[in-house]
């Protein structure tokens, strides 16, 4: 029987993922030497290398991949495990784990106070992380849920819509146009426009808009963040596309304004996603009901068309 343990099955998920040791390392919390080691206990015990070298990068041999795929296997079996004797203590026990877009942190969190509010004893944990972070935990299956806008097509994912997400363009209140009404949407391209990063949901909502109405997108910045493109706007450098959910605070404050542009919001969903056939344990599976029944309790945004422009 070959003697290898979970511990080096994770180190070897972790080096395939990552693409070298030094990262490895750092994702599994040890010594760049102790992951080098383990990787090589683990090929003397199989008989054959699981990596191979081209200079500086390391890609798996065929036997990694093989190797890589039952590590895989073997990590889902023990998260059914782990569901299954969850079950068993119905909501007395177990744990969530929940990944969330950083637009969604907010009422991320209000659901889960809500639901700890319902579940106390059950063991909570929220990662707010940017999108593409969050199809890697639900491809390595270690999110239960995750709470984000529209999940790409052609992955093995099961999304349900379960509330609006409306995209505004913000200014500072001192701009020219915070008091002006029904501002054209040609007139939005004379502005320094500040958006998210290539790929972003918000962004490519944008840019289909623009390609709807025969504009050019040309935006004035790029930010990695929406905090980053906030404190933009609130500089003075632009304006900006946000959700209406990331703003209420400098809504509500004066820092900020909502634009009363034609066209806007842009209307899009916020999505419960999971991993397709996933066995949901019975924890997630309340908390699914949670968000499908009570979001909307937990954000209610106060959105008003023809006072838009207003700060508060």
């Amino acid at each position: 029987m070959i003697k290898i343990t979970l511990r080096q099955l994770e180190i070897l998920q972790a080096v395939a993922r990552c693409g070298s040791f030094s990262r490895a390392s750092e994702a599994v919390h040890l010594t760049q030497p102790a992951v080098s080691m383990q990787i090589k206990q683990m090929e003397g015990f199989l008989g054959t290398a699981l990596f191979e070298y081209t200079g500086k990068k390391i890609q798996l041999t065929e036997a990694g991949y093989e190797t890589l795929r039952s590590a895989e296997a073997v990590m889902r079996e023990l998260a059914n495990l782990e569901q299954s004797l969850a079950d068993l203590k119905g909501l007395k026990g177990g744990t969530l784990t929940v990944s969330a877009a950083s637009t969604a942190s907010v009422f991320a969190a209000r659901l889960m106070a809500m639901f700890r509010d319902l579940h106390p004893d059950v063991q909570l944990s929220l990662n707010v992380v940017n999108r593409e972070t969050i199809l890697r935990h639900l491809s390595e299956n270690t999110s239960d849920l995750a709470l984000m806008g529209t999940p790409p097509e052609g992955l093995a994912l099961s999304a349900r819509a379960f509330m609006e997400n409306p995209l505004v363009i913000v200014a500072a209140p001192n701009h020219p146009l915070a008091q002006v009404s029904d501002i054209p949407v040609n007139r939005l391209i004379k502005e320094p426009l500040v958006v998210r990063e290539q790929g972003s949901g918000t962004r490519g909502a944008l840019e289909n808009f623009f390609i709807e109405q025969r504009l050019p997108f040309r935006p004035a910045m790029e930010m990695n963040k929406n905090e980053a493109i906030k404190q933009a706007v609130e500089a003075g450098l632009g304006v900006g596309l946000v959700s209406l959910h990331t703003v209420q605070a400098e809504l509500a404050s004066g820092l900020l304004c909502v634009l009363d542009i034609d066209g806007f919001p842009l209307k899009r969903q916020w999505y419960l996603v999971q991993r397709e056939g996933k066995r949901l344990s019975a924890a997630a599976q309340a908390f699914s009901e949670l968000v499908l029944e009570q979001a909307e309790r937990a954000w209610i945004a106060p959105l008003r068309k023809g006072g838009m422009a207003q700060t508060a």
